[in-house]
């Protein structure tokens, strides 16, 4: 029998997950957040996890410099805040993208679905070294490339570079997620993806890019 939690049809939103998590989820308590919410503030103490039953959230942190830096988006059936759980401060912000459903999951919640599910002790922990990896990555790519190495790799990481197999057009992206992913202005990025728009490496859209053939390694 179907039933809901906070007005949400919660068994619905967990039928389409990976069973392991819907039932991690089960365990937690069901939140709504409005377009723009600020789930969890880096550099706070966490001792809960959360599955994003709904929507899409976006992970960030703010530089010495004041500018934002996006790590990446986590979609619906994934879960975060997996890094606070030994009681320490939040390694990054989480806002939402949209609107979003998620399942609060204490700490004691997944320490007991760990006992009762031995095998998410690993999954778990595959989760963490590979975010951290991620944010290794992240630092080793803010301290090795200049402005523009970032900005072509940001392009590439999508969908791989053109290799001659015609115009990628990525997915729905603007300047200013761009620029928060570098690590750089807003102007400064918008004046590069002009600059190669100008050479024919790309077209520029309304919230649309489209790559024309292989970016130069440098500009």
């Amino acid at each position: 029998m179907l039933h809901t939690r906070n007005g949400v049809d919660f068994e619905k939103l967990i039928g389409g997950l990976d069973p392991a998590i819907g039932r991690l989820a089960a365990r937690g308590l069901v939140r709504s957040y409005r377009k723009n919410t600020v789930l969890l503030n880096e550099g706070e103490t966490g001792d809960s996890l959360y599955v994003l039953l709904e929507g899409q959230v976006k992970v960030y942190a703010i530089d010495q410099n004041g500018r934002e830096i996006t790590y990446g988006t986590i979609d619906a059936g994934d879960y975060f805040g997996e890094m606070s759980l030994d009681g320490g401060p939040r390694s990054a912000s989480v806002i939402s993208v949209g609107p979003v459903v998620c399942s609060l999951v204490s700490k004691q919640a997944v320490e007991q679905h760990i006992v009762d599910e031995p095998a998410f002790a690993m999954r778990l922990l595959s989760q963490v070294i590979r975010r951290a990896r991620g944010a290794t990555d992240k630092a080793r790519q803010m301290a090795l490339l200049d402005v523009y190495g970032r900005v072509v790799q940001t392009l590439e990481s999508d969908r791989g570079p053109v290799n001659g197999q015609g115009p990628i057009e990525l997915k729905p992206i603007t300047h200013q997620q761009i620029a928060s992913r570098v690590g750089a202005s807003r102007e400064m990025v918008s004046r590069l993806l002009k600059d190669l728009e100008k050479g024919g490496y790309l077209e520029l859209g309304v919230k649309r890019i489209t790559l024309m053939k292989k970016l130069p390694a440098r500009w």
